[in-house]
């Protein structure tokens, strides 16, 4: 398991800037993700509603009112470069 988001900041347009518990951080570029998408992803188009992105201290991920959130572990290698480990069936 990868370490957990602990803070986020936004930066810039769709860019969030994120701190996560083993001490790194990185600003991640968001549009890419939300551009285009519908159903829950729609309102986060909307940048008045992007900005209102939170970090879950329970999940350790960030989330919107809305309920939308990302996987942490994806967030974390999206950030670092570390691939995502997936465990093999038992």
């Amino acid at each position: 398991m990868f370490p957990r988001v602990k803070g986020v900041r936004h930066v810039g347009e769709y860019r969030l800037q994120l701190s996560f518990t083993d001490g790194t951080t990185s600003e991640m570029d968001f549009s890419g993700r939300i551009a285009g998408r519908g159903g829950a992803f729609r309102p986060l188009q909307d940048l008045e509603f992007f900005k209102q992105v939170r970090v879950d201290p329970e999940a350790g991920t960030i989330v919107w009112p809305n309920g939308v959130d990302f996987c942490p572990d994806v967030l974390y290698s999206l950030a670092t470069g570390k691939p995502v480990q997936v465990p093999e069936p038992a």
